[in-house]
């Protein structure tokens, strides 16, 4: 049922995929599986110590204003602008009391870049955008590159936090308007079971394994399969934190996205990852030269009317994953 992918290697240089903080591509490993054409799993394929700046990046930097996150529905502007800033001291101190309040960062359950999206009306729309991340963008073109989607461009992403109580419940991604793009997704931190389903809501789904630094890809077949991750899980080695996040970045090239983080900052991406996951999916909303359709009687705001309606929620405050 699984089979090696042939990835595209010629079509990024070993500098640029050096540059975003990964291996070279003829270096990675790629897979398949019989049944589901266009679907690509990749096993880690950063190189030692290059997670550590998505992680930070994710808790530090990506939240903040004007990305748009979960918190944002229920609290004051004012109140959201330095999660990082108002979380790292509880963070640092915390023992493993699961009683101990949460800190803000430890709330957060999703942010939002580039296009918005709007829960109410399930649409991206042009007057809800802000810059997407350079870095972001450019790690996600040379993995697209990699899996043969050259010239693919990074519009809109979400990011997702999952505790060990978390769970994203069965859905299809299909509100880009472009869906011969792929989507890409990135794991960091603990372990998940992650369940590829059919183009019905009731297909059995085949399960798997993502851990720390892996990739999927979801393309042409796959890229409107219903999916879900029913439950997180520690990490397979036993330890607190995979090995993959334990080394340092070493030598970076000149002109690469990553950044060494310090110590301090990683003293607290370590302490929050010690129950905690992040998925990054980042998508190509439009094709190249097309636009928005015109919209009547939206305000283009793109918030959610409530926390619980974003479909990738995990609700993990009060309910248990669901059994899917």
């Amino acid at each position: 049922q699984v089979f090696r992918s042939q990835l595209s290697i010629s079509s990024v240089s070993d500098q640029d995929a050096y540059r975003a903080g990964l291996q070279p591509i003829s270096q990675w490993k790629a897979y398949g599986l019989t049944g589901y054409p266009g679907f690509i799993f990749i096993p880690n394929p950063f190189l030692p110590g290059c997670q550590r700046h998505w992680v930070k990046q994710c808790l530090k930097v990506y939240p903040e204003k004007p990305n748009v996150c979960n918190l944002d529905l229920h609290m004051a502007p004012e109140k959201t602008t330095d999660l990082w800033g108002q979380s790292k001291e509880q963070l640092r101190r915390k023992g493993s009391s699961k009683w101990e309040p949460r800190s803000l960062l430890e709330k957060l359950r999703w942010v939002t870049l580039g296009y918005h999206y709007n829960w109410e009306t399930k649409k991206y729309s042009a007057n809800h955008h802000t810059p997407f991340p350079s870095d972001l963008a450019f790690l996600s073109e040379q993995v697209a590159a990699a899996c043969g989607f050259r010239g693919f461009q990074a519009q809109a992403g979400i990011l997702n936090y999952y505790h060990f109580d978390s769970s994203l419940g069965i859905h299809v991604d299909e509100s880009e308007l472009d869906h011969s793009r792929p989507l890409l997704s990135f794991s960091f931190g603990q372990s998940s079971i992650f369940l590829l389903g059919g183009l019905k809501r009731e297909e059995a789904p085949t399960a798997m394994f993502m851990h720390s630094g892996d990739i999927m890809v979801m393309s042409g077949f796959s890229r409107l399969l219903y999916h879900a991750v029913p439950r997180v899980l520690p990490n397979p080695e036993g330890t607190a934190l995979p090995s993959s996040l334990d080394q340092t970045p070493s030598d970076l090239p000149v002109g690469s996205v990553i950044e060494h983080s310090s110590d301090e900052d990683w003293q607290v991406c370590a302490k929050y990852l010690q129950s905690s996951r992040i998925n990054m999916t980042i998508r190509q909303v439009l094709a190249e030269g097309q636009k928005f359709p015109e919209e009547s009687g939206t305000n283009g705001k793109g918030q959610a009317p409530s926390e619980d309606s974003y479909h990738e929620n995990s609700k993990a405050k009060r309910h248990k994953p669901n059994t899917l």
